[in-house]
């Protein structure tokens, strides 16, 4: 399918400032995917930012189909875990699919895919860097995904997000169990070599009552390891667990 008069019309108001060629064989050839729709494809790179300064530019921003992937990206992952880890039980799915399905390994992917460079930005979003900015880019690899399930529908939505974000990441995840919070792997790592648990201790409260901040030490055998603070004892013991996983290199 050629680009429509209109389409051909909206992008020919592209700047020059905007930094790049419009290349939708080269996004084709980098995701391994045909369009037939080539304006859906285009859709996914329209940041909301860029209509700030082209109130008269037609194509929608990429909102939409971010949401649609979002919810395709979270289907595609309960699945694939459902039917390759059935030894795991519903909680170990929602922790695995947290560790997997976040921004930082959104972004990652769609660095790799050099996504950046496509997207349609507003000059200050440019200025500061919104090719490189992680929500940004996040967010275009959902919308990429969700053109992806409407123009080939579920399967090929699998096999995008299996090719580009699970690959070798999703199996060293589970099997060095990064999915689970840094509190349990310390647990893991005393119980397993001492023989005993770490002990957390309440170092100090801050702030008022209806917004402390605690601070909180983690321990072993009273050895200082490491310490954390947070809106919550929890929170704060987790960060000291993660602090102290960073010292003893695990």
């Amino acid at each position: 399918m050629q680009f429509s008069e209109k389409f051909m019309k909206q992008i020919s108001k592209i700047p020059n400032n905007n930094t790049h060629t419009l290349d939708i064989k080269g996004i084709e050839s980098t995701i391994s995917v045909t369009f037939e729709d080539k304006s859906l494809l285009q859709k996914a790179f329209i940041h909301r930012s860029y209509h700030n300064e082209h109130p008269d530019f037609m194509m929608e921003s990429n909102e939409k189909l971010e949401f649609l992937g979002d919810s395709v990206l979270s289907l595609v992952t309960s699945r694939y875990l459902f039917n390759n880890y059935p030894q795991f039980q519903e909680g170990d799915y929602t922790d695995i699919k947290a560790a997997i399905v976040n921004t930082q390994s959104l972004c990652k992917a769609s660095k790799e895919l050099g996504l950046g460079q496509y997207l349609f930005l507003s000059k200050g979003e440019q200025e500061n860097k919104g090719r490189d900015n992680s929500s940004i880019l996040a967010d275009c690899f959902e919308a990429v995904l969700g053109a992806v399930f409407i123009e080939k529908g579920l399967e090929e939505s699998s096999k995008f997000v299996e090719r580009f974000l699970f690959k070798d990441t999703l199996d060293d995840i589970i099997s060095k169990k990064l999915y689970l919070p840094s509190k349990n792997i310390l647990q893991e790592y005393y119980q397993d070599r001492f023989k005993k648990l770490p002990v957390y201790k309440v170092l100090a409260e801050k702030g008022p009552e209806h917004d402390k901040i605690y601070e909180v030490g983690v321990y072993h055998e009273n050895i200082f390891l490491a310490k954390g603070s947070g809106k919550s004892k929890k929170h704060a013991e987790e960060q000291a667990a993660r602090e102290a996983l960073q010292k003893l290199g695990i």
